[in-house]
């Protein structure tokens, strides 16, 4: 049990996908203008991680490695990222137009969020079990989420605040990414 805490407090804080590995940085910089949409996708984003994890998990173990054709890992689980981005995307827009229409083309870039693949892979070359990888998961989704939300309310009172032209816009958003990973760069020692 103690593994467990300890892979998700590392996934979730220490080893940060956004900010101590530079994954996902594409709706980092690109959705978090305002706290309710960096809130969605990041929620968006930890389902579809979670499940796509524990779904390519299972595959690899079960079809892939028995078959010996371990080589198209990165190739299946392409396609199970975008099959899952497509289903919450059908669900969204059935059941919540509003979360879809909010999400707008970013739901879509789910797919090629490289912090998704990331994480299927690294569970996979850790060889961790079933529930290892989803602990990971959920860590990596949790620390994905959590630095959307704190990054979207962080540009939400940058906009509101006068500051020099030089800094406008993306200066001051790249700096203060800049300022959060080295915060986050604290725990790195936990755990030692």
């Amino acid at each position: 049990m103690t593994e467990l805490g300890l892979i998700l407090f590392g996934a979730l804080l220490v080893n940060n996908f956004v900010l101590a590995q530079f994954l996902g940085l594409c709706p980092f910089m690109g959705i978090t203008r305002s706290f309710d949409t960096a809130l969605a996708t990041g929620l968006a984003t930890t389902f579809v991680l979670a499940l796509a994890a524990v779904t390519s998990h299972t595959l690899y173990h079960f079809l892939l490695v028995p078959l010996q054709l371990a080589y198209l890992n990165i190739i299946v689980f392409i396609i199970v990222i975008a099959g899952l981005v497509q289903v919450i995307q059908l669900y969204l827009k059935a059941t919540s137009p509003v979360l879809h229409q909010v999400l707008g083309v970013y739901l879509p870039l789910i797919t090629s969020n490289c912090a998704v693949l990331g994480v299927t892979l690294l569970a996979i070359n850790q060889e961790l079990t079933l529930l290892a990888t989803f602990v990971f998961a959920v860590g990596a989704a949790g620390g994905f989420t959590l630095v959307m939300v704190l990054f979207g309310a962080l540009r939400e009172q940058l906009a509101q605040s006068s500051l020099p032209n030089a800094f406008a816009g993306t200066p001051i958003a790249l700096l203060s990414a800049g300022l959060m990973s080295l915060a986050f760069m604290g725990f790195q020692g936990i755990g030692s």
